[in-house]
């Protein structure tokens, strides 16, 4: 499987959607690191998010919102944030 920007992407925005958890991401980048290629275009970009991805379960290392903002933003997308007042609705 070749990695590309959309596949980083869509795994971090599964991610803050609690579609998948923290266990499920880091384990999919470590698989990534050591099975699959990385497209050539932003080879070392991909590379060093995914590298990055697959630390967030070591204490020290963690993952923030600001990382997956900033993860999302190099990979060429942007949050929009919004938040509803559930007692409103």
């Amino acid at each position: 499987m070749k990695i590309t920007r959309k596949h980083i992407a869509q795994k971090l925005i599964d991610y803050l959607y609690h579609r998948i958890t923290l266990t499920e991401l880091v384990n999919w980048a470590e698989n990534a690191m050591m099975e699959a290629e990385f497209e050539e275009k932003d080879y070392e970009t991909l590379k060093e998010i995914t590298g990055r991805i697959g630390l967030a379960d070591v204490k020290a290392f963690g993952i923030t919102w600001e990382e997956c903002q900033s993860y999302l933003r190099r990979l060429g997308y942007q949050i929009d944030l919004k938040i509803v007042d559930l007692r409103a609705v």
